[in-house]
C-alpha cells in the first residue's frame, strides 16, 4: 500500500521516497543555466536554520511564529497506494511526519495517480487507497493538524501537470534514470507515456502547494532537482514583469522547495540484505516487516533474518551491515539513544537479541494495528477526513493553478 513519493512523499523515508530521479551528466542543470541559472539545493536537517536558495532568508519557525498556521512553513509528502506499508516506510517517513505536523503546516496525501503508471489491479486501487489513508491516521497523523487527502480528489494536480508539461523539455524526461530502468524491464510495448511524464506530475504535487520543504532521505535529496529547476524555469519564462503586465502580482509564480532531511539513522534496510533498502518491490516478503504483520509473522521474520557469525553486537562495522541495521531498528522502535543500545546489546548473542527485537516490534506496532482496525471499521469517518483534507488542499491548489493560467496568458474564467 505505499511507495513513498516525497518522503514520497516518500518520501517520505527510507520509504522509497522515489520521487524525482537525477539525470545523468547534469543535463538539466546545463539546460537551465541558459534559462535563468539554477542553484544547487542544500539539504536542511530538522531543527537546523538555513539560507533558502531561492534568495529569501528563511529559518525554522520560532515558537511565536508557529502559533498561527498562516506563519508556518509548509511541507507536503505522500505515498503510493501500492504494496504494503512496511517498517521502512514508517520509520523513514511516516513517523517523522508525526513530529513535523506539530511545527509545520503539513499536507499528506495518497498519490493514487502515480499508482497507474505501470500495470495495476483496478479492483484493488480504491481499497488500497483507503487502507493507506487509514494507516496514516493509525500511525499518528492527526487530521486536526495535517490535511490528509487523496491526490486524485484535487483536480488541480492534473491541471498543473499539463501546464508544466509545456515547459518541460523532453530531453529532461528521457534522462530520468528510473524511467530507463523500468522501461527496460517492462519492454517498450508495455510502457505507457505516463511512465515518462510522471516526474512532471510529481513536480506538480509539490509546486501546487507552494511548499517550503519536502521530506527526503539523505540519499534522495537530489530527487528534488527536477522540481526545483522546473520551478525556476517557469518563473523565468512567465513570472516577474511578464506576469505583471497580464494583470498578475508579478514576481515568482512558484516557491522553490528545499529538501528536509530527517534525523540520521532512519534508513531501514532489508532483513535479507543489509546493503539494500527495505522495499515493497522486493520479491520476498521475508525481506520486510509490514505494519500489519501479526505477532507470529514478525517473530518468524526476525528469527530467519540474515545475521553474521561475529561475536557480540555493534554499530557501524562495514563488515556487519545486517548487525547495524537490526540494532538501528531496535534503537528507532524503542526511542533509545545509540549509546544506550550499545551498552544494552554489545555483549548479546543473536539468540538473545532477536527475541528482544521481536518483542519491541510487536509492542510498538500493536497500537497501530488496533487503531487501524478501528478506523477501517468506520468508513464514514475516513471518508469525512479525506473529503475535508481535499477541500483544504484544493483551496490552496486552486490559487496556484489560477496564477499559472494567468501568467501563461490564458483567458481568465
Amino acid at each position: 500500500m505505499g511507495r513513498a513519493i516525497f518522503s514520497h512523499f516518500p518520501i517520505l523515508s527510507n520509504t522509497s521516497l522515489s520521487f524525482l530521479c537525477r539525470p545523468r551528466g547534469g543535463g538539466i542543470g546545463k539546460c537551465l543555466s541558459r534559462a535563468g541559472g539554477i542553484h544547487a539545493p542544500r539539504s536542511l536537517r530538522i531543527g537546523e536554520s538555513f539560507r533558502c536558495l531561492c534568495s529569501v532568508a528563511v529559518s525554522e519557525p520560532s515558537t511565536s511564529e508557529t502559533s498561527s498556521s498562516s506563519a508556518k512553513k509548509r511541507i507536503v509528502s505522500g505515498v503510493q497506494p501500492t504494496g504494503s506499508l512496511h517498517l521502512g516506510n514508517y520509520l523513514g517517513a511516516i513517523k517523522n511526519w508525526i513530529d513535523l505536523q506539530n511545527t509545520y503546516e503539513t499536507l499528506y496525501f495518497i498519490v493514487d495517480l502515480h499508482a497507474i503508471t505501470l500495470p495495476y489491479e483496478t479492483q484493488q486501487l480504491s481499497k488500497a487507497t483507503k487502507d493507506t489513508a487509514a494507516l496514516y491516521l493509525a500511525c499518528g497523523v492527526d487530521p486536526s493538524k495535517a490535511s490528509v487527502f487523496v491526490q486524485s480528489h484535487v483536480r488541480a494536480h492534473v491541471e498543473l501537470m499539463w501546464l508544466l508539461s509545456s515547459a518541460t523539455p523532453i530531453g529532461w524526461l528521457n534522462r530520468m534514470i528510473q524511467f530507463k530502468e523500468k522501461s527496460r524491464k517492462a519492454g517498450d510495448e508495455n510502457v505507457g507515456v505516463a511512465l515518462l511524464t510522471y516526474p512532471v506530475l510529481m513536480a506538480s504535487d509539490i509546486l501546487l502547494y507552494q511548499s517550503d520543504f519536502v521530506p527526503v532521505g539523505e540519499d534522495q535529496k537530489q530527487h528534488l532537482e527536477l522540481t526545483r529547476e522546473l520551478a525556476e524555469r517557469v518563473n523565468n519564462l512567465y513570472g516577474g514583469r511578464k506576469w505583471k503586465k497580464l494583470g498578475g502580482r508579478g514576481g515568482s509564480i512558484f516557491k522553490v522547495p528545499e529538501p528536509l532531511i530527517p534525523p540520521a539513522g532512519a534508513r531501514v534496510m532489508s532483513l535479507t540484505d543489509g546493503l539494500s533498502k527495505m522495499s515493497k518491490s522486493a520479491p520476498s516478503d521475508q525481506s520486510r516487516i509490514n505494519l500489519l504483520d501479526s505477532k507470529d509473522v514478525i517473530a518468524n521474520k526476525i528469527k530467519r533474518c540474515k545475521t553474521d557469525s561475529f561475536p557480540g553486537l555493534e554499530f557501524d562495522n562495514p563488515e556487519r551491515p545486517e548487525c547495524t541495521n537490526l540494532l538501528s531498528i531496535y534503537q528507532l522502535i524503542t526511542g533509545k539513544s545509540k549509546q544506550e543500545v550499545v551498552e544494552e546489546c554489545q555483549d548479546m548473542s543473536w539468540g538473545s537479541f532477536k527475541p528482544l527485537l521481536t518483542d519491541a516490534l510487536v509492542n510498538h506496532l500493536h497500537p497501530i494495528q488496533v487503531r487501524y482496525a478501528e478506523i477501517t471499521s468506520d468508513t464514514s469517518y475516513l471518508d469525512h477526513i479525506l473529503a475535508e483534507g481535499a477541500s483544504k488542499a484544493a483551496s490552496i491548489a486552486d490559487v496556484t493553478v489560477n496564477n499559472v493560467y494567468q501568467a501563461m496568458g490564458f483567458l481568465q474564467r
